[in-house]
C-alpha cells in the first residue's frame, strides 16, 4: 500500500477524518514493524523503559483501544483488560514468547471492534463508566494522539534495531 494514499480524504466531514487519521497511524505500527528481525521482536531497546518492546507497545495499543472504546466509553467489565491488573505493573505489555504477527493480528482486530463502535454512535455521546464520561469525539482525538505516539516509539526502536528510518 502507498502510504500516502493511506491518508484520509483532504476535504471531508470530521468523522471521516477523525477515523481516517487514526487509521493511518494504526496502519503504520504495521509498516513500523515490517520485516523486523525475529530477535528484535521482544528485545528492549529504550533503556530507560525495559518493558517497552515492539511487542510489547502493539499488545499495550490494543489494549489501550480496549479500554477507551470498550471499558470507558461502553462499560464493559475492566477484568478482561491486563491494564486494570493491580498485581503486575503495566501487565499489558508483558509478551515474552507470544509471537508479533499474533499480537499485531489481535491489535486489528480490536482496531476493527473499535471502529464498529465508532460508527454505531455519535460523536457527542458520552462513555457510560460511572467514574468517567468522555465523548466519543474526545476518545478518538486521544487515541489519535495515543497512538501516534506510539508509532514514534516504534520508529525509535526501530531505527535502534537495524537502523531503519523514513518518515513513514
Amino acid at each position: 500500500m502507498n502510504l500516502y494514499e493511506a491518508r484520509p480524504p483532504i476535504v471531508a466531514d470530521e468523522r471521516t477524518q477523525l477515523i481516517g487519521w487514526l487509521d493511518l497511524q494504526r496502519v503504520l505500527v504495521r509498516h513500523k514493524l515490517a520485516d523486523l528481525r525475529p530477535e528484535d521482536e521482544h528485545r528492549s531497546l529504550l533503556p530507560a523503559s525495559p518493558l517497552m518492546t515492539p511487542a510489547g507497545l502493539v499488545s499495550h495499543m490494543r489494549w489501550v483501544e480496549h479500554l477507551w472504546f470498550e471499558v470507558v466509553y461502553l462499560n464493559v467489565p475492566r477484568d478482561q483488560n491486563p491494564m486494570y491488573r493491580k498485581d503486575v505493573e503495566s501487565a499489558e505489555m508483558l509478551v515474552t514468547g507470544v509471537p508479533l504477527p499474533q499480537l499485531l493480528d489481535e491489535f486489528d482486530a480490536q482496531w476493527a471492534r473499535s471502529n464498529e463502535i465508532v460508527a454505531a454512535h455519535s460523536l457527542d455521546d458520552t462513555g457510560q463508566d460511572p467514574e468517567f464520561q468522555p465523548s466519543l469525539r474526545w476518545i478518538l482525538l486521544h487515541m489519535l494522539e495515543e497512538t501516534a505516539r506510539h508509532v514514534g516509539h516504534l520508529d525509535a526502536m526501530r531505527e535502534l534495531a537495524d537502523g531503519r528510518t523514513g518518515y513513514y
